[in-house]
């Protein structure tokens, strides 16, 4: 099992923080995505900028396509859902198939397209990051200097 570097696991505290706010029993691969958003740095996120991508227009996209709960406090654990365990072991798979050793924000990314029909991966596709863009994000993923990558996380 792969480590997750730091910001790859704030990003997971991120997407618990997002359920909450939204008052969502779950965490989603909306919510994963919506860390990411949070987060605000780390290579997914750099990878999404220079791609053009307005981080708050994620996050618009995400909040109409979901919705916000209703106003009842959200308390204790909040379990993932198949999904995102699902893009969670898909971010894994994608680090292994570089030979990477870790888990970053940029196998998180890779992890929400990989899964296609979540709602992360619909919200990528309607801002047109499809998986036909996933081989130039992968593409930028090889090419980086992966361990400024990781220091970066």
């Amino acid at each position: 099992m792969l480590d997750f570097t730091p910001a790859a696991n704030q990003t997971l505290r991120l997407a618990r923080e997002e359920a909450v706010r939204l008052h969502h029993n779950y965490v989603g691969t909306e919510h994963l995505l919506l860390g990411l958003v949070k987060l605000g740095r780390g290579f997914a996120v750099k990878v999404l900028q220079q791609m053009g991508i307005d981080l708050g227009m994620i996050r618009f996209e995400v909040e109409k396509q979901i919705g916000i709960g209703p106003d009842i406090p959200i308390f204790g654990n909040i379990p993932r859902t198949p999904r995102a365990m699902r893009v969670l072991a898909l971010a894994g798979k994608e680090a292994r198939d570089r030979n990477h050793t870790y888990v970053g924000t940029e196998h998180i990314l890779l992890g929400l397209m990989s899964e296609g029909e979540c709602v992360a991966a619909l919200v990528l596709k309607y801002l047109e990051i499809d998986s036909g863009q996933k081989v130039a994000i992968a593409y930028s993923i090889l090419t980086a200097n992966r361990q400024s990558a990781r220091d970066e996380e």
